[in-house]
């Protein structure tokens, strides 16, 4: 009951007009006590059917307690719950231990892309995969996020790894989801894009929800009251909104709320095996979309039982892990580490951790224990100061246990961030008005410069992608490198943005602007302005515009650093605001 109560008075109803207070921020840390041991539980037990099957025949409710082959292991082990002494580290939960790590020592929950890129070099290093290899491959090559999570550059983008690394930024702003998308936002761009960063966003709207759920109503009910409400910050032409909307109105629409079996074939044949003729497209296991709706199929039939969405979770097939680790964190986040613990009577819960099995360079809290490193009750605790931070950032305040939360704002979809880049980018935006954007490099119009402007670095409306883009390659043969985009109508432009890739680079830029058909120099703000430098790959070079202009094109002239080597862009693009994250990058300022 007091539980409840918490949650009532700390968010009631995310548009009331007042602040919500709650004076008892006690029960929060016992909360996120729960979410890094029900997480972590998932974890651990979802391992035993990852990868195993990806297609018919799934498992069922059935083999729940059968001894069968594990895709790790050369011998066959029980479909069970799993519990460790001390429990291990592993990707479910690693990455997010060296998030918050981060955020320890920066003393911030908003991280920049320089403080993720130097902790992901420091701290990550080994049993990673797909996006998060690709990323940290990258990271390690001189690029900081978002670089590292675009398609033409990290073709894994499309994957599941952001899904169940960024979690905990929802945890971080209890009852404020505009603030959860705030602080997540370039942890996700470290390795999603598109429709995948969409999934990943999700889970962290969920996160922040969980305090927002009304006490009166029923759990199943709570769930489907959060899914619909984290629903509304997706826009709809993402194909992560299409798997939200498709799973919840069939589990809406099931009469047997233990069927859930029904609404995973029903995903495998719309987004796997027909995929292509609903206009959708299956990669593979580790992709974000099949594994998205496994999550949200156990959390939905799962109804806010802890042991029901694990068993869920962990049968449903693909990444089975995964989405099943995110849900029952969420559900610890719920209910807490007592009411969890109460769920196993007669099983001793280590609260130990051991970080080092998987994440370099971590901090031993545990000096005199040779096995592990940390407990779940430490890591809670670390984080309440750092949940305080994040509400009096948001505007709210957090006073002796005494928080107010700020008054959230009524449009959600304008609070995604990403929405925000999508909308400012010319590129896309003259492109879905039905306009046209035209690229010529040193003169010359060609197929092969398409790439500078196709907009999918910025394009964040959440379509299927079809083809991968690449980056653009040429060879100066001396002087500059003029690029000239045009677009067909006016445009409303704060900066220009040049994407280096990893080969070769710039020493010198300059911009020029086309107003009312005549070219001339742009006037910058050099204090916000990236100043290129040849030796480092991968660079994001923001051209801000003194005052704000109407364009009908841009000129960039470019000073290459050698005639003899190639160079390679990823995207240059005009934009209507500045600045776009939520956090600039810190780098060449």
């Amino acid at each position: 009951m007091l539980l409840s109560l918490f949650l009532f008075l700390l968010v009631a109803c995310a548009g009331m007009a007042e602040p919500v207070v709650s004076s008892d921020a006690e029960i929060y840390e016992d909360r996120l006590h729960g979410m890094w041991l029900g997480s972590t539980i998932a974890n651990w037990t979802g391992l035993r059917t990852e990868g195993v099957r990806n297609e018919p025949p799934f498992y069922t409710d059935d083999d729940w307690g059968q001894v069968l082959p594990v895709r790790w292991s050369d011998e066959s082990l029980p479909i069970e719950f799993v519990f460790q002494e001390p429990w291990l580290a592993d990707d479910d939960t690693d990455i997010e231990y060296v998030y918050l790590h981060l955020m320890d020592l920066h003393g911030s929950p908003l991280l920049s892309a320089e403080q993720i890129a130097d902790g992901w070099e420091k701290h990550i290093n080994h049993h990673i995969w797909v996006s998060n290899q690709k990323a940290r491959d990258l990271i390690g090559a001189g690029a900081v996020p978002p670089v590292t999570s675009m398609l033409s550059l990290n073709e894994n983008s499309l994957a599941i790894d952001a899904q169940l690394t960024t979690e905990i930024f929802g945890a971080m702003a209890p009852g404020m989801p505009g603030q959860a998308l705030r602080l997540a936002d370039l942890p996700i761009r470290t390795t999603a894009s598109g429709y995948s960063a969409h999934a990943a966003q999700f889970y962290v709207l969920l996160y922040a929800l969980a305090s927002q759920t009304d006490p009166k109503q029923e759990p199943s009910d709570q769930i489907v009251s959060m899914v619909e409400e984290a629903r509304d910050y997706l826009p709809d032409r993402s194909k992560s909104a299409d798997i939200v909307d498709f799973v919840l109105a069939d589990y809406l629409d099931n009469p047997d709320v233990n069927d859930w079996e029904r609404t995973r074939d029903r995903v495998y044949e719309r987004y796997q095996l027909n995929g292509g003729a609903n206009g959708f497209v299956y990669r593979d296991w580790t992709e974000s979309s099949v594994n998205f709706a496994a999550g949200l199929i156990a959390l939905l039939y799962g109804e806010g039982d802890y042991k029901r969405t694990v068993q869920i979770g962990a049968l449903t097939g693909w990444d089975s892990d995964n989405g099943t680790s995110s849900m029952a964190g969420l559900i610890g986040l719920m209910i807490g580490y007592d009411a969890l613990v109460a769920q196993f009577p007669d099983q001793e819960i280590s609260d130990r951790y051991h970080i080092v099995r998987t994440r370099d360079e971590m901090p031993d809290y545990l000096v005199d224990d040779p096995e592990a490193e940390d407990t779940f009750s430490g890591m809670s605790e670390r984080m309440m100061p750092l949940v305080e931070q994040s509400i009096v950032m948001a505007g709210g305040s957090a006073e002796d246990g005494r928080w107010v939360l700020p008054t959230q704002p009524g449009n959600k979809l304008k609070q995604n961030p990403y929405q925000t880049i999508y909308r400012s980018s010319h590129n896309n935006q003259v492109r879905s008005a039905g306009g046209t954007v035209t690229v010529t490099v040193n003169g010359v119009t060609a197929e092969h410069n398409q790439p500078l402007i196709d907009g999918l670095e910025h394009d964040f409306s959440g379509r299927e992608i079809f083809e991968l883009p690449s980056s653009f390659r040429m060879r100066p043969e001396g002087g500059p490198v003029e690029i000239e985009v045009i677009y067909d109508r006016p445009v409303e432009t704060q900066m220009i943005q040049l994407i280096e890739g990893g080969m070769g680079g710039f020493k010198e830029i300059e911009v020029e602007l086309l107003q009312n058909g005549v070219w001339q120099p742009a006037e910058l703000n050099l204090e916000h302005s990236s100043r290129p430098d040849w030796m480092i790959a991968y660079e994001t070079l923001d051209m801000v515009l003194a005052t704000s202009e109407t364009i009908t094109g841009f000129k960039i002239i470019g000073y290459a650093s050698g005639q003899d080597h190639d160079i390679s862009i990823v995207e240059v693009d005009g934009f209507k605001q500045w600045p776009l994250s939520s956090e600039p990058s810190e780098r060449n300022q």
